[in-house]
């Protein structure tokens, strides 16, 4: 199966993090930014065999996007970034330091810290050995912790035709309008490579999300009868498009069944597998931080619209 993303990039290796000595800049990095808040970025950097240079850069939130421009000359790089930013900075070995400016100003916002990712390995997620199932709903919202404490939670369990949900209501403002809430993230970090089984239901116009190990976002959307999109239901957002539009309406009940493994996602929607093994070449807006080798949670996305979720089992891989 074709696997479509944003990233239009001319070396296949560099997608696995893979480098030549002659070009120290090129490859996949993770990186820490200089806020105290959301510093998880992640840049992919290619330099072609005429000297020119590309680079998409996933900054906080949203999606991974190409810069502007990108110069490198020998172990230094500058970046513009559409968002106004100048990046500026140097390799050394496996490790990255550089210099973020506001362009409008010259405001330096502080220092930039990245390493280079490994390469992706050949895998399958076929191949993964899964233990015992773990209810992450079991002990309702005990198993779980808002992760901002200022904002508005709106996080409840209720029992809906015999079945405990997980449910996210908004509260409204003075005029009726939605108020940005908490994200809720599991008391369990310890999660690695795993199936994540769960049902979720949006209304109409929802946007929420999955995030796997706390770095990965599987979209929660209500994209039902939209032409297919790396933003939509189920997809590894951002950065996959599923290979199909396999959505039901908003209202209805939709089974999520996502599966990570050695860097490689599978994510099959209602039945039908609409991501295939494809390869996991970073974080997600959103992430908890870049460090892709390490364990963590799981978190729901609150902050901006409602959504329900049951069922929610997760069975490690043990091999």
């Amino acid at each position: 199966m074709k696997i479509t993303t944003i990233l239009s990039l001319s070396a296949a290796a560099l997608l696995s993090g893979c480098v030549c000595c002659d070009k120290p800049v090129a490859g996949n990095w993770g990186l820490k930014l200089p806020y105290d808040a959301m510093n998880a970025g992640h840049m992919i950097l290619t330099e072609k065999a005429d000297g020119t240079a590309e680079a998409v850069v996933l900054w906080r939130w949203a999606s991974p996007i190409p810069m502007k421009s990108c110069t490198v000359k020998g172990k230094t790089f500058s970046i513009e970034h559409p968002w106004g930013l100048t990046i500026t900075g140097e390799v050394k070995g496996d490790k990255l330091v550089g210099t973020v400016v506001e362009k409008k100003d010259g405001k330096v916002l502080g220092e930039l810290t990245g390493w280079r990712n490994p390469e992706i390995e050949p895998a399958s997620t076929k191949d993964a050995v899964l233990g015992a199932p773990i209810d992450l709903l079991k002990d309702g919202l005990a198993g779980w912790k808002a992760m901002d404490t200022k904002a508005p939670f709106g996080w409840s369990m209720k029992t809906e035709n015999g079945e405990q949900v997980l449910s996210n209501c908004l509260p409204v403002d003075d005029k009726g309008k939605k108020r940005h809430g908490s994200n809720l993230m599991t008391l369990r970090n310890d999660f690695y490579d795993f199936n994540l089984a769960y049902d979720v239901r949006v209304p109409k116009d929802s946007n929420s999300g999955v995030y796997l190990r706390g770095r990965y976002e599987i979209q929660t959307l209500d994209s039902y009868g939209k032409p297919v999109d790396m933003h939509n239901m189920a997809a590894y957002y951002g950065r996959v498009t599923p290979s199909v539009a396999a959505e039901k309406p908003a209202g209805e009940w939709q089974h999520v069944d996502v599966t990570l493994y050695k860097r490689h996602l599978t994510v099959v929607l209602n039945g039908t597998t609409i991501i295939d093994n494809a390869p996991v070449v970073g974080i997600t807006g959103g992430a908890i931080d870049a460090n892709e080798f390490v364990k963590g949670p799981i978190y729901l996305q609150g902050d901006h619209s409602d959504a329900d979720y049951k069922n929610m089992i997760l069975r490690p891989c043990v091999k």
